[in-house]
């Protein structure tokens, strides 16, 4: 059977605008995405001249400010546009959304000069980003990280080594989380750092049970010096920068999962409505008819809790708790349900002959990356019930 795209999601969208986006997504994903993903994927081959293409139609700064070559739009469209191209491929996907979050320290807390500076190359100039806050030694406990940034003069030395980076190595920009002060999260200050500074190497691409087209690696800084001027934000304000951050791409996480679940979905319909047995489609029966109507329900679910949270964050309000939750829900239910696709192919749900197998080990990840679900509920707990008391 071939692969495709999931069928296409009836959207409800503000804007006429954002209507003519999402044909816009659509023909893109079926001219350059869905036919080339299984193949790319196996091949483990990241598609960098897709990426410039994305960022020449605008879509790697959908929800930024078009005073810097952003688009404008609001995070309840960036996060669907999101969901189509992840459930189209969730390397495209996922890797648009960690763009988004590399941009999202200087669009958010840069100068004025540093906005007009670098926003519109890093927004829509064919430039392609990543994040690197997590270390070795501190991925969930991530204010306990260890790269230092020493000031000289009027630059700053960085030294140290990040870890689990998506786009480690390829990326034309990083924004990085060093300590300039003492322990602890106010210790902590955000850096630009170019793809080609002098000192930084990447490792060997971690192998990967998935997402094998999407390049994750170690970064090592051996006395990367950066001038002050690429400091974002205040010293010491890093920590806050990279939580309100994390914020915003918990829900492209979310996103991400939802376009992942959907296309596990539309793959186990087709199949359950042209696989014959015993003389009738097995859509017929009653067992798997109730387990596909499970998964749309949950799917739907975890779409209408994201869209929330994203209508939340564009009317100014705070979203925290309802990220976290969105990200738990939405990454829970595409592990649950490309699982379940996986059991209503039966014997061929197990091979690559089919994509389900390839959703089912892309969704693991997305319960870890970006916080791990165990830390979302830890976030959860903390608005409903306040801090720990230990």
């Amino acid at each position: 059977m071939s692969e495709g795209a999931a069928q296409p999601v009836e959207r409800h969208l503000p804007t006429e605008e954002a209507r003519d986006l999402f044909a816009l997504v659509r023909e893109l994903i079926q001219r350059e995405i869905a036919p080339h993903a299984a193949a790319e994927e196996e091949a483990g081959h990241f598609p960098r001249e897709l990426f410039t293409l994305l960022s020449e139609s605008g879509l790697l700064g959908l929800a930024y400010d078009s005073e810097f070559g952003g688009g404008d739009q609001p995070y309840e469209v960036y996060l669907q546009v999101l969901e189509e191209l992840a459930a189209a491929r969730l390397t495209v996907g996922l890797g648009v959304s960690v763009h988004s979050l590399a941009c999202h320290g200087l669009a958010g807390y840069g100068t004025k000069e540093q906005q007009t500076e670098h926003l519109p190359d890093m927004l829509g100039g064919g430039l392609l980003g990543a994040y690197c806050l997590s270390e070795p030694s501190s991925g969930s406990d991530a204010a306990s990280l260890r790269t230092k940034a020493v000031r000289d003069g009027d630059e700053w030395v960085i030294t140290g080594t990040k870890a689990w980076i998506t786009h480690g190595g390829i990326a034309d920009f990083y924004t990085v989380l060093a300590r300039t002060g003492g322990e602890g999260a106010r210790g902590v200050t955000a850096f630009l750092v170019p793809g080609d500074a002098e000192g930084l190497a990447a490792a060997a691409p971690e192998k990967k049970m998935g997402m094998k087209g999407s390049p994750t690696a170690q970064l090592h800084f051996d006395g990367v010096r950066v001038p002050d001027a690429r400091r974002i934000g205040d010293e010491g304000q890093g920590f806050a920068i990279a939580l309100s951050a994390l914020d915003s791409g918990r829900l492209g996480i979310a996103a991400c999962a939802i376009g992942v679940a959907q296309a596990a979905l539309a793959e186990a319909l087709r199949y359950a409505t042209e696989r014959r047995q015993f003389g009738r489609p097995i859509a017929d029966f009653q067992g798997l008819r109730f387990m596909l109507a499970d998964m749309a329900t949950q799917i739907e679910a975890g779409r209408a809790l994201y869209l929330a949270a994203a209508r939340l964050r564009d009317a100014g309000r705070p979203f925290s708790k309802e990220a976290a939750m969105a990200k738990l829900l939405c990454t829970d239910t595409a592990m649950k349900v490309t699982t379940d696709a996986v059991q209503v192919l039966g014997g061929y749900g197990y091979t690559a002959d089919f994509p389900v197998e390839r959703y089912m080990r892309e969704a693991k990840v997305l319960q870890i990356v970006e916080g791990t679900n165990q830390i979302q509920r830890m976030v959860i707990a903390r608005h409903l019930a306040g801090p720990d008391s230990r």
